[in-house]
């Protein structure tokens, strides 16, 4: 797959905007957009290949921190591979940088405004039915985006013979979620320890 070598100003701001509708989208946080950044920066406009679009999820999760990191990694890979990758020196970390800065700046302020606005006026009519049934009606929306990101970062690899692992993984994870009282942090960490060993 061919990866872009540069970036019009219009880019930019079809990417701003882009991330910005998906910021107003992000029921249960970014990571349940990932499908919808997916199709847009890797399939639409091949800013970014699948490999780099994983790793960024990847390393963000593994990180301390908020979730919402993955986009801003997303949004320095763009910039890198705007600037013709790492061996093009300072332009291409400047444009890592403003592309991080871009895409986080999308996500974050339209659905924070957004939230206060909303959560202003839920809070002093919190009693009406029409409050209560949003918030009982959002549960399983939230979960079938959590769902098709798990799918997205499980099919990434697209190569069934040396996969098997990870849909073991995914089909183990998904069973112990749904009957187990497990908290969540260990079935990350046994992720991760699978991921280290180079068994997923």
């Amino acid at each position: 797959m061919d990866i872009i070598s540069s970036l019009s100003l219009v880019d930019w701001i079809d990417l701003f905007i882009q991330f910005s509708l998906l910021s107003l989208l992000a029921v249960g946080g970014a990571i349940t957009t990932a499908p919808d950044m997916n199709r847009y920066l890797v399939i639409e406009q091949g800013w970014i290949n699948s490999q780099q679009f994983s790793a960024s999820i990847a390393l963000s999760q593994a990180a301390p921190g908020p979730n919402v990191l993955f986009v801003a990694l997303l949004g320095w890979n763009i910039g890198l591979n705007a600037g013709g990758g790492v061996e093009n020196g300072w332009t291409a970390w400047g444009l890592a940088l403003f592309g991080a800065v871009v895409v986080i700046m999308a996500s974050v302020l339209p659905s924070s405004v957004f939230t206060y606005i909303a959560m202003r006026w839920a809070s002093k009519n919190r009693d009406m039915r029409i409050i209560r049934a949003f918030k009982m009606g959002m549960a399983p929306i939230v979960i079938s985006l959590f769902v098709s990101t798990g799918w997205l970062l499980t099919v990434a690899h697209d190569e069934p013979s040396r996969d098997w692992p990870i849909w073991i993984l995914t089909v183990g994870i998904i069973f112990l979620t749904c009957y187990t009282k497990i908290h969540p942090w260990w079935l990350i960490l046994v992720g991760a320890c699978m991921g280290g060993l180079g068994l997923v």
